[in-house]
């Protein structure tokens, strides 16, 4: 299956990979190419940075999908994450009515944890993947991960906030609005009653109040856990690996493959950008010798021939070390460019790369 293939069938694509690559430049081509193939597609930035509105030039992404007009058959839309956003929108999905929805969302420390706790933006990733895959309004979503080594933690929130929920500590903070556990909420007043001393009463008491209104939502958030966790490993749902050529990042590919394959995931393609160009079958050292018996002007062009020869193979080299971790996945090659990615003209020529064939 190639990389064309997987953008006319999948219904979710996903690109990963360390910061610098162009990860953002191929997720925003993806979604570009699903348009000109007819399909309603949507590409979704992780990233708080500005990179995915640079990218297809317009001025700036919200939480809401934005639509990108263009002379192709199908629909592009595009939009930012924003976790606390799509924090309040799942707590009013829960909720039992408006008034415990208006409880938790006013509470301070909920404030706090929607958008500064760790691991709150990897599980609303997941959260607004689903959302998105789930409302019917688009064939394909594709999603452009944080430029972090933690860019693939949101295949494992939803999994940890599951256990967080059936976890002890969980259990005692609801403490006081269950009659069963009234004991063991007496229990646990030594500890908050040191805990406020170090963070002060007023945070304390906001949390358990924050926990006594969430009592009763646990159920309904489990359950969309396990659908979101199902939608990740499901095979409509393609994985796509960006890397470019240079020793540093090809070992971080390395490193997002084993990750992938650790949540028994397989690489659906790699993507290496900004390969530098080869003139020829000849190498490096051959033009070398050309150059020696050479004169001239033509000395120097077989001089800087083998520059650019010995560079393209360097690269080659890197690169060979990190296909076996990819097993069998189509692998495309994207070269350097003259133009920056600022515009969709300019994002069609990277389409037209990695779609070629």
């Amino acid at each position: 299956m190639t990389l064309g293939d997987l953008v006319r069938e999948r219904a979710i694509v996903v690109c990963t990979g360390t910061g610098g690559v162009g990860k953002t430049t191929t997720a925003a081509a993806l979604a570009l190419g699903a348009a000109r193939e007819g399909r309603r597609a949507v590409v979704v930035t992780i990233d708080p940075a500005r990179r995915l509105a640079d990218t297809l030039g317009i001025g700036s992404l919200s939480n809401v999908a934005t639509r990108i007009d263009g002379d192709w058959p199908g629909e592009l839309w595009a939009l930012m994450l924003d976790t606390e956003s799509t924090f309040d929108a799942l707590v009013s999905t829960y909720a039992a009515d408006d008034e415990q929805a208006t409880r938790i969302v006013a509470n301070r420390f909920y404030r706090n944890i929607a958008g500064a706790l760790s691991g709150t933006q990897e599980y609303m990733a997941g959260e607004k993947l689903y959302e998105l895959h789930e409302s019917g309004a688009f064939d394909v979503v594709v999603v452009d991960t944080p430029p972090t080594r933690r860019a693939l933690d949101f295949l494992d929130a939803s999994r940890r906030l599951s256990r967080f929920l059936d976890h002890r500590l969980y259990r005692t903070l609801v403490a006081p609005t269950r009659g069963y556990l009234r004991a063991v909420n007496m229990a646990a007043q030594g500890f908050l009653r040191t805990a406020g001393k170090l963070v002060g009463t007023e945070v304390i008491d906001d949390a358990l109040a924050f926990f006594a209104a969430f009592d009763g939502m646990e159920e309904g958030f489990r359950q969309r856990s396990a659908k979101v966790q199902a939608l990740l490993a499901d095979g409509v749902t393609a994985y796509v690996l960006v890397a470019s050529p240079r020793a540093d990042t090809v070992a971080e590919a390395s490193y997002f493959a084993d990750r992938l394959r650790a949540n028994g995931i397989t690489v659906g393609a790699l993507v290496v950008n900004r390969l530098h160009p080869r003139f020829g079958d000849a190498s490096s050292a051959q033009a070398r010798a050309s150059a020696r018996s050479a004169g001239g002007d033509l000395a120097c062009l077989y001089d800087n021939l083998a520059d650019l020869s010995a560079v393209a193979e360097g690269e080659e080299a890197h690169l060979a070390g990190l296909l076996p971790d990819v097993d069998d996945a189509p692998v495309v090659r994207v070269p350097l460019l003259e133009r920056e990615v600022h515009d969709l003209s300019a994002l069609a020529e990277v389409a037209d790369h990695l779609l070629a064939h």
